[in-house]
C-alpha cells in the first residue's frame, strides 16, 4: 500500500515544528527553566510573580539602593518591565526563591547581551527586606555567573552599583567581581553626592576561582 503524499503545507508544518523543538532545546541550554544552589533556586518568572514585583518596585528603600530615579513607578511601567524583561523568553531573567520553602524573594536578569563582544550587564534585587543579610543574593549571583560563563559562553559580566550600597558591594566581591572604575558624584541621595561604581568579572577569573575551590 502506497502512503499518500503529505501536502506541502503539512511538510512545512512538520519542518516548522522540528525547528521549534530545536530552538527550545537550544534555549534550555542558555536559559534553563531552573538553576538550583544550596540555599536558593532560580526559576523562570510566572504571572503570579507580578504582585510581589509591583510591591518591590514601589518600595522607597529598594529604589534608593538600586534605581537612578526616586520617582514612583506606575503600574503600567512596572507591568511593561515585567512582561518585556522578566517574562519574555528572549530575555535572560529569573525569579529567586528560597530552597525548601519556594518563597519568592527577588529577581535577577542579564541585559545588553552582546554576542559580538561576549559580554552582558548583570542586575539583581532581593525585594524582601527580611531576606537581606543571609547570603541569598551572593549565591544567586554565583548561579548567574555559572550560567553566563558555562552555558551562554560569555567572556565578561559587568554591573553598576552605588558606592553607598556597601552590602551589595560586599556581595559582588564575594562572587568574584572587582571594581573597575567609578562615575564620580553621579548619584544624589538625601542631599549628598555619591560615586557610581562599575564592577566586572571575566570568564578566566571565574574559572580560576572555581578551579582553586575544587
Amino acid at each position: 500500500i502506497l502512503e499518500r503524499p503529505r501536502p506541502a503545507s503539512a511538510l512545512m508544518g512538520g519542518l516548522a515544528s522540528a525547528a521549534m523543538v530545536t530552538i527550545e532545546r537550544q534555549r534550555e541550554v542558555w536559559h534553563p527553566s531552573s538553576i538550583k544552589g544550596e540555599r536558593v533556586a532560580l526559576r523562570h518568572h510566572q504571572y503570579d510573580d507580578l504582585g510581589p514585583v509591583r510591591r518591590w518596585y514601589r518600595d522607597p528603600e529598594l529604589a534608593r539602593l538600586t534605581r537612578y530615579s526616586l520617582r514612583p513607578m506606575s503600574d503600567e511601567d512596572i507591568d511593561r518591565f515585567f512582561h518585556t524583561r522578566l517574562m519574555s523568553p528572549e530575555q535572560v531573567g529569573y525569579a529567586i526563591t528560597v530552597r525548601g520553602s519556594d518563597r519568592l524573594i527577588g529577581s535577577t536578569t542579564f541585559s545588553n547581551l552582546d554576542a559580538d563582544n561576549s559580554s552582558t550587564l548583570f542586575h539583581i534585587s532581593i525585594g524582601e527586606p527580611d531576606a537581606w543579610g543571609y547570603g541569598y543574593g551572593t549565591e544567586a549571583t554565583e548561579l548567574m555567573l555559572w550560567l553566563a560563563f558555562e552555558r551562554i559562553g560569555l567572556h565578561r559580566v559587568g554591573l553598576s552599583v552605588f558606592a553607598f550600597n556597601e552590602r551589595a558591594i560586599r556581595s559582588y566581591e564575594k562572587a568574584g567581581f572587582t571594581v573597575e572604575g567609578r562615575h564620580r558624584e553621579a548619584i544624589v541621595r538625601d542631599g549628598d553626592r555619591y560615586d557610581e561604581l562599575t564592577m566586572g568579572i571575566l570568564a578566566t577569573e571565574w574559572r580560576a576561582r572555581h578551579s582553586d575551590e575544587g
